[in-house]
């Protein structure tokens, strides 16, 4: 019991700093997103308590491990830095010895200690590649769609970098709108067009993105028309969703089958045999015939 309360005051406690200071989205896209660090002299001043704390765990973010993990808190849309997300790793080991330990056996504490630290390690993991898998499923969703307004804007007279603001500044808030909006505005700080669109193909690895990309900088190398380049990648992108949609609804018996035979088929042979076999047991033949054969 004691280990409970403890447990609770702490969550309570970490909820209560935690909403004091929450993570906040960055107004303008940075070169995070690509595994690269902003000088320190354009970041803020007044860190947060929590982030203050997360600055322990710098150590263990170096190298590869942090670029790809800044990578995967881009693409999964988390604004959260990878110390945080190291944090939340720990405190997660922490509350998962706190609650488990009444229930540990003495012979078992070398397992438990080892279990702890797996899932508490692996759980933010698959939640961050759950929601990576989220926005790709988004993006690619919601592709067809900028296409065909960039397409319809450049059919109209304007360049493709004024579609481009046209589509971020028209449009609703979305995936891919925020994700054209950082194309947008990296372009506008100096990078060049098939800079941005092969980092932005990069950052995904969807095979959409990729072919957008492509297409784009393509058009670019040789001059020829955005618009008709743009058509044509729409196109194939609706034809792309329409067979996509076409294999989920050949999967949809396969997927039915399993819940058939979990679910219902066991209800319907409750809803059939079940009066026959009360019936049987009232009745009784079996013992009605050996009675008979008795009299005999």
């Amino acid at each position: 019991m004691l280990y409970f309360i403890l447990t609770l005051c702490f969550v309570a406690g970490f909820s209560f700093i935690l909403g004091f200071f929450p993570p906040e989205w960055e107004s303008r896209p940075t070169l995070k997103s690509f595994g690269y660090e902003l000088p320190k002299a354009t970041k803020k001043s007044n860190f947060s308590i929590i982030r203050g704390i997360a600055m322990i765990n710098k150590p263990l973010c170096q190298g590869v491990v942090r670029q790809r993990i800044l990578k995967d808190l881009s693409v999964g849309h988390v604004p959260i830095t990878p110390e945080e997300f190291f944090l939340i790793k720990e405190v997660l080991i922490v509350a998962i010895l706190v609650l488990t330990y009444p229930m540990v056996k003495p012979d078992m504490m070398t397992f438990w200690i080892m279990m702890s630290l797996a899932v508490g390690y692996m759980a933010p993991e698959y939640w961050l590649k759950g929601k990576i898998k989220g926005v790709k499923a988004i993006m690619t969703k919601e592709m067809p769609d900028a296409i065909d307004l960039l397409g319809l804007c450049v059919n109209a007279g304007l360049d493709f970098m004024l579609a481009l603001k046209w589509v971020v500044e028209k449009s609703p808030p979305s995936v891919m709108v925020s994700e054209l909006n950082v194309l947008l505005q990296e372009i506008n700080v100096g990078k060049t067009r098939r800079d941005a669109l092969r980092d932005m193909a990069q950052k995904y690895d969807i095979p959409e993105m990729a072919s957008f990309s492509r297409t784009l900088i393509q058009a670019d190398k040789m001059g020829t028309s955005v618009s008709e380049a743009l058509n044509r990648l729409s196109e194939d992108m609706r034809l792309a969703r329409f067979r996509r949609g076409e294999q989920l609804a050949m999967k949809a018996p396969i997927k039915l089958l399993v819940p058939l035979l979990l679910f219902i088929f066991p209800v319907v042979g409750v809803l059939v045999a079940g009066p026959i076999f009360l019936q049987f047991i009232e009745t009784n033949p079996m013992q009605s015939m050996a009675s008979g054969g008795v009299k005999k």
